[in-house]
């Protein structure tokens, strides 16, 4: 069996970045959950879903925004 060299490795990249764990989709699918069931139930639960799909959209992009701004600009390419 041949050995391997350590060297032969090539050097590491740019670190991955991986958002934080939120709650934001699960609350964004709760709201389409209920517009969908407020077309049979009534009106009011599809207003109720919307205004969370709507509201948690808004945070979820904010906080998209704010993650990527802290990104350093240069990325050593």
């Amino acid at each position: 069996m041949a050995e391997v060299e350590d060297d032969a490795t090539p050097p590491v990249g740019e670190e991955i970045h991986l958002p934080g764990p939120s709650i934001l989709p699960l609350l964004a699918a709760i709201g389409v959950t209920a517009m969908v069931i407020g077309t049979t139930l009534g009106w009011w639960l599809s207003i109720i879903g919307l205004i969370l799909l709507v509201v948690t959209t808004g945070i979820w992009i904010r906080d998209t925004r704010r993650d990527i701004d802290d990104l350093p600009e240069d990325h050593g390419h």
